[in-house]
């Protein structure tokens, strides 16, 4: 895999805002003396291995544990019938070891407490359950009868209608009437879902793998009815999350509960093959488009529906039809979801919810319009570009969609490309290009920081930010030494610790936003105050604190959004329908960017995970035994070097005053959003044929290449309409 450089004005001059600093924690995490919540060594540790229920639904009738505390090693087995109390959470899935119900396979009846990581396992083996088990219903449908209209999708209104849809897309002269399908998709950071806890008389401390140790140190404090100052909460180093971490997961508690139970340090490390059914996933989700346009490609109308699932303990809605209110002008639209709850284990939050599959499906309708219409994709996008936000009807504080389209366009050479379908052929290879947008909102919640003047002449900042892998520490200093008016290296971080200024979690690509306007405040406000003071600093220093309640929270007249426009190149085997990605391409508009180098390995970072989503990644729920069959890295298969020729990302340079101080918009996420999309044009492109269903694997891609040869057009079952009658999906 080769990364080019990024040629840009930002990344030039010194180490302050915008330059390429090198991560901080780097050297740390390579030599390997960065600690991770695992690996804080407290005398006696204990070890704990969780047991995870056999079936699909129904109750724990009875638990042998004799023959697991007869393993050597093994100090106590926690079950519903002996484990410490809590307080009922408000998260439910939260609530372990209180109850015997079973509301889903993988759910955790036992944990095993050893003196050792080996016994606490061999002891989980050892523990014999019964269940009194009930029917089970683990299989999504587009019209499953239990299917609802939800009051909300992940904070969003489930629905939202202008003008009317229906018949403005009867009335269309070119019309497309689509469905697609993306699979379950897991998280799978490289370090699972881990915590260390122990217990000081009536204080906990807690070393946990989490992306926001004041929502773990608020829940704990809820569940054992402690005061909040009561427990300390660390995440000095997270190796990923990618939303799965966003809020505590059993780990923690399980950790807790142990702890207090024997008395002595305990680590819960959630073994891999158990992350799937219980620290939240990506929800599958069913798609139906409507694009209706006159015949000069301008929209009429666009629909979106999405019908996907959640748990029976707790509801999460995937807001996968939340993208079309952003991204096109169509003055009659909708964009709806129903949910049916099912006795799967509860989705939650995967990298770039909602706009990961919902941007897939848009975006490869509007190619399929093109397509029909016989327009270049980027002019029929560009043609569609609203003046406001078409939901709300705000002005946007900044849009460069567009820009970012015909940059990608040049860089990509897209003005040589045949846009005929199988047109580029290299012995068993079909060649083809395809283009996809991508946007992501602008989330900024309230945090506070700190920042101290010292005698040496350094300066500390403090804030209990998280550093998920994404350089957290180094762009949090470049933003305090450019406020600071010093060189970066006279600026030192302390994040990740409850202890610290209280701060928002690393989610919803807000991290930099949120804590990068406390930090500039406080380091500004230090600045200042500098410039007034005669003589030498006091032994501790000069003190400034930043809270930004009420400005980072209030409303915005503005909708703000990042953009972006991604690009690819595929070569598709016919012999083995394999589909390799030669290039990919992604162009960005998102604010400011505040460190050159970090800031381009999370664009790459999100376009390897769109890659994965586009050709490998997918699960499937077994509906005999309720449980994904993909669960591991041997089954479940995230993208590697070898899957990817060249890949770039590239930015425009935009000013957004309406934003923070810094004029920064979130990147963890857009460099998803688009590239699924992208590389299913190509795909297109190459081959003829529409694959309407994710990952696009190489038995999926010979059937369908196929029917292509038997019916010289789309494989059967599908829908796509051109000017008069619309088949439906």
């Amino acid at each position: 895999m080769t990364h080019r450089e990024v040629d840009s004005a930002t990344s030039r001059g010194a180490a302050g805002v915008g330059a390429p600093a090198v991560r901080r924690e780097g050297r740390e995490k390579v030599t390997g003396t960065a600690r991770y919540a695992a690996e804080y060594r407290f005398p006696g540790r204990a070890q704990a291995w969780p047991v995870p229920a056999a079936v699909a639904r129904g109750r724990v009738s009875g638990i042998d544990v004799v023959d697991a505390l007869a393993v050597p090693g093994v100090l106590t087995v926690l079950t519903h019938e002996n484990a410490p109390r809590l307080a009922e959470p408000d998260d439910p899935t939260l609530a372990v070891l209180q109850n015997p119900r079973v509301p889903h396979r993988g759910w955790f009846v036992a944990l095993v407490v050893g003196e050792t990581l080996e016994a606490a396992r061999a002891g989980a083996a050892a523990v014999r359950v019964t269940y009194d088990t009930e029917e089970h219903d683990v299989v999504l449908s587009p019209a499953h009868p239990d299917a609802y209209v939800p009051e909300e999708a992940n904070g969003y209104p489930a629905v939202r209608e202008r003008g009317d849809p229906d018949e403005a897309f009867g009335s269309s002269a070119v019309r497309v009437d689509v469905t697609y399908r993306v699979p379950p998709l897991h998280n799978h950071p490289m370090e699972p879902h881990t915590s260390t806890a122990r217990w000081d008389d009536d204080r906990l401390t807690v070393h946990t793998s989490s992306q926001g140790t004041g929502a773990v140190r608020g829940v704990l404090a809820e569940l054992f009815g402690l005061p909040k100052e009561r427990v300390v909460v660390t995440a000095e180093h997270v190796g990923g999350g990618f939303g799965s971490k966003g809020t505590p997961r059993p780990d923690v508690v399980l950790a807790a509960m142990a702890a207090r139970r024997t008395g002595l340090a305990v680590t819960v490390a959630l073994p891999r093959r158990y992350l799937p059914a219980v620290v939240g996933h990506r929800a599958p989700t069913l798609h139906r488009l409507r694009l209706g346009a006159g015949a000069d490609g301008r929209l009429a109308s666009l629909v979106h529906e999405v019908t996907t699932h959640t748990s029976r303990i707790k509801e999460f809605v995937e807001a996968g039809a939340v993208p079309a209110r952003v991204m096109y002008a169509a003055p009659h639209s909708r964009s709806a979801h129903r949910v049916a709850a099912l006795d799967v284990p509860s989705p939650s939050w995967m990298r770039a919810p909602g706009e990961a599959p919902g941007m897939y499906a848009l975006e490869s309708a509007v190619d399929e319009l093109a397509a029909a219409l016989g327009m270049d994709p980027i002019e029929l996008r560009v043609r569609n570009e609203p003046d406001a936000e078409p939901d709300s009807g705000a002005p946007f504080s900044s849009r460069h969609l567009v820009d970012c389209l015909r940059e990608g366009a040049r860089r990509f050479g897209w003005d040589g490309r045949d846009p005929r379908p199988r047109s580029r052929r290299e012995g068993p290879l079909l060649l083809g290009t395809g283009v996809a947008a991508a946007t992501y909102p602008v989330q900024v919640w309230p945090s506070t920081a700190s920042a101290r003047a010292l005698p040496d002449g350094t300066f500390l900042v403090r804030i209990n930010a998280t550093d998920i892998g994404t350089g957290a520490r180094t762009v949090l200093a470049q933003i305090g030494s450019d406020a600071l008016g010093v060189p970066l290296e006279r600026v030192r971080i302390e994040i990740g610790s409850t202890e610290l200024p209280s701060a928002s979690l690393a989610g919803g690509s807000s991290g930099t936003a949120s804590w990068g306007w406390p930090v500039h405040e406080a380091c500004a406000r230090l600045a200042r105050r500098l410039a007034g003071h005669r003589g030498p600093l006091p032994e501790r220093g000069l003190d400034v604190r930043a809270d930004t309640r009420g400005t980072a929270d209030a409303e915005s007249a503005w909708a703000r959004h990042a953009f972006g426009a991604h690009f690819a190149e595929v070569a598709v085997d016919t012999v083995t329908g394999e589909v390799r990605a030669g290039r990919l391409l992604g162009v960005y508009a998102a604010g400011r960017i505040l460190n050159s180098r970090t800031a381009r390995s999370q664009f790459v970072g999100g376009m390897t995970m769109g890659l994965g989503m586009a050709l490998t990644e997918g699960s499937t729920m077994d509906a005999a035994f309720g449980d994904f069959a993909e669960s591991d890295l041997a089954s479940y298969h995230v993208p590697v070097h070898a899957d990817v020729g060249d890949i770039e990302a590239h930015w425009i340079d935009e000013e957004d005053p309406h934003l923070n101080p810094m004029g920064s918009k979130g990147i963890g996420e857009i460099g998803i959003v688009g590239t699924a999309a992208a590389i299913g044009n190509a795909v297109h492109h190459a081959t003829g044929v529409r694959f309407r269903e994710l990952p696009l694997t190489p038995d999926r891609v010979l059937a369908g290449l196929l029917g292509h040869r038997t019916t010289n057009g789309a494989p059967a079952g599908t829908a796509v309409s051109g000017s008069d009658a619309v088949p439906r999906p």
